[in-house]
């Protein structure tokens, strides 16, 4: 009892600094713009590490600001800093800016049409993760909060981040480039806040959680060597298509029967399998690509120990050989216990604390988390999903049909526009 009292006035204390700052005219009017800049974003996607003119957009618009700018930070990031008319600490508002190798499948009147190459092959661009709503809500918040720079008690840092969605092959890129390249000092960063869009979240709610909320991803090859034969004569060689089935079916065993899945999620996916030229030849090789989620370290070891040690030993026992390289990938985002308790009255003021929900973990991941692993962060996220759209008219993240409704984007730029402010509020 003493620990929910002690709890309940921890928040009562908090609850000064989500207050009211004023802000709603500026907000309302600048709606129309941030609609408009995400609908130039989706019709002008880029990839990563290649988001040139979608660098200048943001860079020319911090400028008419007044805001001060850095530009080409980790390849086409933009860094804008606004110092309020008080002193105090410095909080940094996150957005990333690339798109995917995705051929958009919507009749939107701003669909997008650009085309690309991506690992030597034409492909489609599309922003299906909704990183255009993250682009406009920042450039939004930015406005506004340039506007009323003297209820500012501190500084604001806004970091647009390219590649979040990962570099290309031999290519450094995204939060862990920016924070190598020093995006959290001079002026030195004391805590950061991003948020993401969700298509299965209806326009106007809010989720959070605090503690370990999107999982560590990795990347893994499964290189396959065995014995090219004709398909007549699979006796004369070494399948490794065949072996390659059998390590993917293994690699489930390790999800559903070895892992206590209880303490945490965890997910193995292969997403490309390769191997062969044409239809009576048993290759020679073979390759498996894919990705590791854990929302817990231990358990990511007791993976990639496992995933190493099954490939060798079924690829052995089929006459075989297996290697298997696991990148270090992104960490866990881990949202700072103390900040998210002392930023979620601020959220709950702009979204109506019904509004606002507690989940459990996400299996997605974001290299968010390269920054809070250096500074306190919250990441949360924010609905998009048309709030007159049925349970099963939403589309995943990632895929063709995915769709965001503009009506949400006003509330990203109040959530941002007010844990931004009531953060410097309460460190001054």
């Amino acid at each position: 009892m003493k620990k929910i009292l002690a709890l309940a006035l921890c928040f009562a204390s908090l609850s000064m600094y989500a207050q009211d700052h004023g802000l709603e005219k500026d907000i309302a009017a600048v709606e129309s713009k941030v609609i408009e800049w995400r609908r130039d974003m989706h019709q002008n996607p880029e990839l990563s590490n290649r988001e040139f003119k979608t660098a200048e957009k943001i860079a020319a618009h911090l400028k008419s600001l007044g805001i001060e700018v850095q530009t080409g930070v980790a390849h086409t990031g933009v860094v804008g800093v606004l110092k309020g008319d008080h002193p105090g600490k410095v909080v940094a508002l996150r957005a990333d800016i690339d798109a995917l190798p995705v051929t958009e499948r919507n009749d939107l009147p701003f669909k997008s049409e650009v085309k690309s190459e991506y690992l030597g092959e034409e492909v489609g661009v599309m922003h299906a993760c909704g990183h255009d709503t993250h682009i406009a809500i920042m450039m939004g918040t930015a406005e506004v909060l340039a506007k009323n720079k003297d209820k500012i008690h501190g500084t604001i840092k806004f970091i647009f981040q390219p590649a979040e969605e990962g570099a290309p092959p031999g290519e450094e890129g995204g939060a862990e480039l920016m924070v190598k390249e020093g995006v959290l000092e001079n002026p030195k960063v004391d805590a950061i806040y991003g948020l993401h869009i969700g298509s299965y979240l209806p326009v106007g709610h809010i989720a959070y959680k605090p503690g370990g909320a999107l999982a560590a991803a990795q990347r893994f090859v499964v290189k396959i060597k065995g014995k090219q034969s004709h398909g007549s004569q699979p006796w004369g060689g070494i399948d490794p298509i065949f072996v390659a089935s059998k390590i993917v079916d293994g690699y489930q065993s390790i999800i559903s029967r070895e892992l206590e899945l209880t303490k945490e999620a965890a997910v193995i996916t292969v997403g490309k399998i390769s191997g062969g030229v044409r239809n009576n030849i048993i290759p020679e090789s073979a390759e498996l690509i894919g990705t590791i989620r854990t929302l817990d370290y231990d358990m990511q070891k007791q993976v990639n120990d496992r995933m190493i040690e099954m490939a060798e030993t079924i690829a052995k026992a089929y006459r075989a050989e297996a290697t298997v390289e696991i990148a270090k990938g992104v960490p866990i985002t881990y949202n700072d216990t103390d900040l998210t308790a002392a930023s979620l009255p601020s959220l709950q003021e702009v979204a109506g604390a019904e509004n606002v929900h507690l989940i459990k973990a996400i299996t997605g991941a974001e290299d968010f988390s390269f920054y809070q692993e250096k500074i306190p962060g919250f990441f949360y996220i924010l609905g998009g999903k048309d709030p007159n759209a049925g349970p099963d008219e939403h589309f995943p993240h990632h895929t063709p049909d995915f769709k965001i409704d503009d009506s949400g984007l006003q509330l990203g730029v109040k959530a941002m526009t007010e844990i931004a402010l009531d953060y410097l509020d309460r460190s001054k």
